[in-house]
């Protein structure tokens, strides 16, 4: 009975053994469900985060142009009113003048009319009285050239005119930020056009397009084709990277500026160490604001001084993939270096043809 006893102790033990890996197994698998399922519920989070702060910018730019709309209707209006009242006293007083001729008219004629309803010697004692007041030197009136309200002033072009005006207050950037790709330590402005690194890190998911560790951020629109192109302005800082990566660079771990891992990046070191991939570069300047010109059909991304247009490097390559435009403000041990790069507003003209 003992060693039947045994057997079974040892066949338990022997079968326990089999589903430990097994088990394990599950449970590294209830450990990954796990913390995807924190992750959704902190993507949760941050999606709501998202719509109500994009809604509030929204609000924010639309009542920006509503004010706008409601100022330049007041001045129409108001410049309206005032031709209509200036045309309409000139109107008045012209009324009056050709009354008061009327008036005058009117009493002469009723005069002779009566002086002719006499036959007696009286009417040729005043004959030559009669005769002298009967003279009108009046010129006849003359309507008044210009005195309707111009119309097609107020009204012909009316909303190209006001768009046209608008353009005084709008900016168009040709390349704007994707907060999804973003470094948690990176603070985008609202608009989309500025980047900074801070000290603190953000509430945002780990999502796949977002960059972690390295702090980088890349444009929001990709280009399989054209030419493009954008200026980022550096200033002073002493520390940054501006280029293009194709879509697929690796976004997670430790990660080398190089055009072999898809990095066609110019960027500074230690405020005057400027390198384009692996090549060192002598710039007679330090530049303000930097061009960066996409020409993907050529196959080329160049880099210019701003201020001047002057070249600082050219990569050469065949792009076969989506490119996007690649920013970090970087992070130095040597000093903070937290002032922003920020992407330069095109001009933006109206050409009628």
């Amino acid at each position: 009975m003992l060693k039947l006893v045994n057997r079974i102790a040892a066949l338990l033990r022997k079968e326990f053994e089999e589903l430990k890996p097994a088990l394990n197994l599950i449970k590294e698998k209830l450990k990954i469900f796990t913390k995807n399922e924190q992750v959704c519920k902190k993507t949760a989070e941050h999606i709501g985060s998202q719509m109500q702060h994009t809604e509030g910018q929204i609000k924010a730019d639309f009542e920006k142009l509503h004010q706008f709309l409601r100022e330049e209707e007041e001045a129409r209006l108001a410049v309206l009113k005032e031709e209509g009242e200036v045309k309409s006293r000139i109107m008045e007083e012209k009324l009056a003048d050709i009354t008061r001729h009327i008036s005058t008219l009117t009493d002469k004629i009723t005069a002779i009319e009566k002086a002719m309803g006499t036959e007696d010697a009286s009417f040729l004692k005043s004959y030559q009285n009669i005769k002298y007041r009967a003279q009108c030197t009046l010129q006849d009136p003359e309507l008044l050239s210009g005195a309707l309200i111009d119309v097609a002033k107020h009204l012909g072009n009316l909303t190209f005119r006001v768009w046209e005006k608008m353009l005084g207050m709008v900016q168009y950037t040709p390349v704007m930020l994707d907060p999804n790709t973003a470094h948690h330590k990176l603070s985008l402005s609202d608009d989309l056009t500025a980047v900074r690194l801070t000290d603190t890190a953000q509430n945002c998911p780990d999502n796949p397009e977002r960059f972690n560790p390295c702090v980088f951020v890349l444009g929001s629109e990709g280009f399989t084709s054209g030419k493009h192109s954008w200026e980022v302005k550096v200033g002073s800082k002493t520390a940054w990277d501006v280029g293009v990566v194709k879509e697929s660079v690796i976004r997670k771990g430790s990660i080398t500026l190089h055009t072999k891992n898809g990095f066609w990046v110019f960027y500074l070191r230690n405020g005057d160490q400027y390198k384009a991939g692996g090549t060192v570069l002598t710039l007679e300047r330090k530049p303000q604001s930097i061009r960066v010109q996409l020409d993907y059909d050529r196959g080329e991304v160049s880099f210019f001084d701003s201020s001047d247009m002057a070249h600082i490097h050219t990569f050469k390559h065949m792009f076969t993939e989506r490119l996007f435009p690649y920013f970090s403000p970087y992070l130095t041990d040597g000093g903070r270096n937290d002032a922003p790069l920020q992407i330069c507003p095109a001009k933006v003209s109206v050409t009628v043809t």
